[in-house]
């Protein structure tokens, strides 16, 4: 089961179009770093002699800074992440996690500062979530809730989805949809906390997204290992 879903897991791109591969300096900063600041600064837990817990979407994955590998924990074991994504952004939010806390206002990605990115070929993943779940609401509602999302009363569902816990990246992911019907079609937007730019730059933020789309699309976090 685990093989048939790491050959379905989607293939991690960099805005560039290139495989994600993850700089191995990344994993050195970290190591160099305080790490009660880092835990601190991003909501994570210190896990002594292997590194730090950091919460994702539902899970509290392990940054080991021995083995410089994710985990993640399946029954009362330490399963290893093969997500070369995942980790990159898990190491960029902890390395970059700022002091600021969530602003608890809501704003478009046109009203983010690098809005300019957003476009192209960097588009955020909206459209292959409309066409997996633009006529099946309830699915939508089962994914969001899956993956630990708090419903909104806004729209026809909407759903605060912790990727990370602050805003940098613990940034959460505000999904509003709207349900279509005879004279309109379903249309889905995704909003963050005006804070996100303080800790996460456009193309991690571009790369979360994807991330959080995919797991959603699949319905399953199991997607990520």
């Amino acid at each position: 089961m685990q093989e048939r879903r790491r050959s379905e897991k989607p293939a991690a791109r960099s805005p560039s179009g290139d495989a994600v591969k993850v700089p191995a300096q990344y994993w050195k900063d970290l190591e160099q770093r305080d790490i009660r600041e880092v835990c601190e600064n991003a909501f994570a837990i210190n896990h002594p002699s292997d590194g730090l817990l950091l919460p994702f979407l539902k899970e509290n994955l392990l940054v080991d800074k021995r083995t410089h590998c994710l985990y993640r924990q399946v029954q009362g074991q330490w399963d290893r992440i093969d997500n070369p994504l995942l980790e990159l952004l898990c190491l960029v939010y902890l390395l970059n996690a700022g002091a600021q806390s969530l602003s608890q206002e809501m704003v478009s990605v046109q009203e983010l500062k690098s809005a300019h990115f957003f476009k192209g070929t960097h588009e955020l993943k909206i459209r292959p979530l409309l066409a997996r779940y633009g006529n099946d609401l309830e699915g939508f509602k089962r994914a969001a809730e899956g993956v630990g999302g708090e419903a909104l009363d806004l729209a026809d569902a909407a759903y605060r989805v912790l990727a990370f816990p602050k805003v940098p990246l613990y940034y959460p992911l505000y999904y509003l949809f709207w349900k279509g019907d005879q004279e309109f079609v379903p249309s889905l937007s995704i909003l963050f906390d005006r804070s996100v730019e303080v800790h996460l730059a456009a193309d991690a933020i571009w790369g979360l997204v994807n991330l959080v789309s995919d797991v959603l699309i699949m319905g399953d976090s199991n997607v990520l290992l």
